[in-house]
């Protein structure tokens, strides 16, 4: 467990960035039993969505530049907000954590190329909550979670939330537009 730790404070460094113990303790735990529970050595090597890579010819694209570049996103987006209005109920913490842990259940939804009855019959947004939960991760993270995806009807309700999933929107739009087969 102790390796897999290092591996995701090395893959997120982010995770270093939340002051809040209990948060930065259950965004940690919560990829370390994902890895565990699914048999992930190396956390770099995850694909990003395997069926879309396969019909857009994106071999390459992987998980990690991914959740990186959505914590990235979001927190600039909530550094803007927070310059220009003094009124943002914003916790960064929770934006960080919930950004960090957004997809962590894509470890669960795909078995290499395969798709799991996870993905199938929940997909990652729902199954990523109890993950989340599991991780002792709290309700505002877990909402995070649940609202990111059009895979849920549920619409953020919270700014850490709207963040979130509006960076993740504009991230996956850009590694689709790679593709010449992408047809917007």
């Amino acid at each position: 467990m102790g390796d897999a730790r290092a591996q995701v404070r090395e893959a997120f460094p982010a995770v270093d960035d939340i002051q809040d113990d209990g948060l930065r303790e259950g965004v940690l735990q919560a990829w370390v039993t994902a890895m565990a529970e699914n048999g992930i050595e190396d956390l770099a090597a995850l694909p990003w969505l395997p069926p879309e890579q396969a019909r857009l010819d994106l071999p390459d694209e992987r998980l990690v530049p991914h959740v990186n570049g959505v914590v990235d996103g979001a927190l600039a987006e909530a550094e803007v907000l927070l310059a220009h209005r003094d009124d943002v109920d914003l916790s960064l913490d929770l934006l960080l954590a919930g950004a960090l842990v957004h997809d962590v259940s894509k470890c669960y939804e795909f078995d290499g190329e395969e798709e799991t009855d996870v993905g199938r019959l929940l997909g990652h947004p729902h199954f990523g909550v109890h993950v989340a939960a599991a991780a002792g991760l709290p309700v505002e993270v877990q909402h995070v979670v649940l609202a990111h995806s059009h895979r849920t009807a549920v619409e953020p309700t919270t700014l850490e939330a709207e963040i979130v999933a509006a960076v993740d929107r504009v991230a996956a739009r850009a590694i689709r537009m790679q593709s010449d087969a992408y047809e917007g």
